[in-house]
């Protein structure tokens, strides 16, 4: 008996749909630099937004993609989690 199977392999790499080992490397795709938020105040002197938030000084502020997010903790927040980064040039 054959068995005959249609479709085409997986790609070489890690699985796209299995979360990768927890504290593991994650790769992310850089969108957007830009810099931190300022103190907006409407002409009444009233400040803008509903709950006020400083940025330390000479911060930046990075918009990031996950390509996979199964590989992103089931229970993301910012209150249970620290992020730490590490750049390496293309």
């Amino acid at each position: 008996m054959v068995d005959i199977i249609i479709g085409s392999v997986p790609p070489p790499g890690p699985p796209v749909n299995k979360p990768g080992p927890p504290g593991g490397a994650i790769e992310a795709e850089i969108l957007n630099v830009r810099e931190p938020r300022k103190r907006r105040i409407d002409p009444e002197g009233d400040d803008r937004r509903k709950q006020f938030r400083q940025d330390p000084a000479g911060a930046r502020v990075l918009t990031v993609l996950i390509p996979n997010a199964m590989t992103l903790p089931k229970d993301l927040d910012g209150k249970n989690y620290k992020v730490m980064l590490r750049f390496m040039k293309k």
